[in-house]
């Protein structure tokens, strides 16, 4: 019989297939889109055809392509609309960049920036400058007279640590109605005043999500759902160059952001393949019966959910309770770095109703805050939620107990080791009261528990390689130590937690996660190899070449334009 011919073959390199033996090969054969065969160059020379092409490997490691289980993705992109104030070390250097940037717009045009301070983390930005404070309205009046600024704060999830810092000049200030009288809509924000009782335009928030520039700030434009469009590709594109190929955003999405993923799938320019999350909007639903509504949602949120196998929605999420900051930050027009709804959080009483009525309906929930473990017990009791993949996220203390009850659940887990383990695992014990580390991050717990789990990345920083590195070092940032390194994992399990387990995750375990035929082709071509690199330096591995479905989305740079033709 006649072999079937390759469309693209990659030969002469270390294959990772993460299958079930984690097996070795040495080159892989691509048709229509999915892997064709996978063996030894020998082996793979039969799918050889006169207009196959082929990418030699070169002895490089190659693996599937990477699943990031807690993406926020598109904020990637959502950073590069905005003028940056990275590299400025005074305050003067602040108004020299915001005059250059005024001299670009009309008179009257708003001027907003990215926070200050240097990406990702933006860490102690005031102390970045010579001065050692936060510039002024006045001082940011004499860069700009003519335009109303506003300085962001980050999205406090970046960091980690508070107050949030926005500043606005004067403009700003009567734009948006601020004055020596105006009273903050929340106990978390203050307004910094003179010693006359005069706004100094600086604005600081004891809360990880900001609320100023959703409140008093509103008068700035906030993120359209065209620019949001406008740079899902380039946040795409970022992720590809670590050799992400898939994401899940666990945290839900809110219209504005599935109206951008879309447009840019309908445009056929969608390269990431991108697992949504139903994030309900609660307003206005408040004395609607949550079992009419699920019937309503089941055809397109049950399941693996509705869509192809670029841009999918499934499943919901929710959480206890109603913030009365969130309630603020709900009434904006749009929803700022979150992307997400404010207001997904119910009643207890309600949500049980709600997560009772999904389970009843075969759709998946997401929950990510500790208190929805007991919950989804709760519900157990009442409607079986075993086998269903829901999904507890973010994270960052479990007991033995509670890993016991994750398992008896059936649940998914996903957590971003970057923070946990590396920015506040030396926090934990003491916060939680715990008795020692062991159940900060229990990856091996729960890997000897059976329970699947999924790295992410929380989108800083957006490399998944820092997640993997994280779970074989158990290493602190803060304090250069290992945090419970009994729960390290071991190389090939925390591969196996970026592929096999996210695939897992999406209910789409038959269709990628592994390098086997039938499966999508989805590869990532890696500067390292991370079962040999010294294990810290996992975290600096990239993709040389990113591959989503058969098609190169990502060469790193010096990598060739195009694949060599075949013999």
């Amino acid at each position: 019989m006649d072999a079937i011919l390759a469309d693209l073959i990659l030969t002469g390199g270390k294959v990772l297939t993460v299958d079930a033996r984690f097996s070795i090969a040495q080159a892989v054969a691509v048709r229509d889109g999915r892997i064709l065969a996978v063996g030894s160059d020998a082996a793979i020379e039969r799918h050889r055809g006169p207009r196959t092409e082929e990418i030699p490997l070169a002895g490089r490691t190659m693996m599937p392509g990477l699943i990031d289980g807690h993406a926020h993705m598109d904020r990637a992109g959502l950073r590069q609309i905005l003028p940056s104030l990275s590299g400025c070390r005074s305050i003067a250097d602040v108004q020299t960049r915001i005059g250059e940037i005024a001299r670009g717009k009309p008179l009257g045009a708003w001027i907003v920036t990215m926070p200050l301070g240097e990406p990702p983390f933006y860490r102690d930005p005031e102390k970045g400058l010579a001065e050692g404070r936060w510039p002024t309205r006045q001082e940011l009046d004499e860069a700009a007279p003519d335009n109303p600024v506003y300085i962001k704060p980050i999205w406090g999830y970046w960091r980690h640590t508070l107050p949030l810092v926005s500043v606005a000049n004067s403009r700003a200030l009567v734009l948006a109605g601020i004055g020596r009288d105006t009273v903050p809509p929340s106990p978390a924000i203050e307004i910094d005043k003179d010693a006359a009782g005069e706004p100094t335009g600086i604005f600081r928030e004891q809360h990880f999500m900001p609320m100023v520039e959703l409140s008093l700030l509103r008068a700035a434009p906030g993120f359209t759902v065209g620019e949001r469009a406008a740079t899902l590709p380039a946040a795409a594109a970022a992720y590809h160059a670590f050799g992400t190929t898939s994401v899940y955003e666990g945290h839900g999405v809110a219209a504005e952001v599935l109206q951008a993923y879309r447009q840019v799938h309908q445009a056929g320019r969608l390269t990431m393949r991108a697992n949504l999350v139903f994030c309900p909007d609660w307003r206005g639903l408040e004395d609607t019966d949550p079992a009419h509504l699920v019937d309503g949602w089941a055809h397109w949120l049950a399941g693996r959910g509705l869509g192809d196998e670029m841009l999918r929605m499934g499943g919901l999420i929710t959480e206890i309770g109603r913030n009365p900051d969130n309630a603020i930050r709900a009434a904006a027009p749009t929803t700022g770095w979150a992307g997400f709804n404010y207001d997904m959080g119910l009643p207890r009483e309600r949500a049980k109703q709600l997560l009772v009525a999904c389970a009843r309906r075969g759709i998946r929930v997401t929950g990510i805050w500790p208190d929805m473990l007991a919950l989804f017990a709760e519900v157990d009791r009442i409607a079986p939620i075993r086998g269903l993949r829901w999904v507890l996220g973010h994270i960052a203390v479990l007991t033995r107990e509670q890993v016991g009850l994750v398992r008896d659940l059936g649940l998914v887990v996903t957590t971003h080791t970057n923070r946990y383990i590396a920015k506040e695992g030396h926090l934990l014990r003491a916060r939680h009261q715990l008795p020692d580390e062991e159940a900060i991050v229990p990856l091996r717990a729960l890997r000897d528990a059976g329970v699947p789990v999924s790295l992410a990345t929380d989108n800083v920083p957006i490399s998944l390689w820092h997640p993997v590195m994280q779970a074989v070092t158990r290493l602190s940032s803060a304090e250069r130590r290992p945090i419970a390194p009994d729960q390290a994992l071991s190389r090939e399990e925390a591969i196996r937690a970026v592929t096999n387990h996210g695939a897992f995750l999406t209910m789409e375990e038959d269709r990628k996660g592994s390098i086997e035929p039938g499966k999508l082709a989805d590869l990532a071509v890696l500067s390292a190899d991370p079962m040999s690199v010294p294990a810290e330096a996992i975290a600096d591995i990239e993709a040389e070449i990113t591959i989503v479905g058969g098609r190169i989305v990502h060469r790193r740079a010096g990598q060739p334009n195009r694949v060599t033709s075949s013999r």
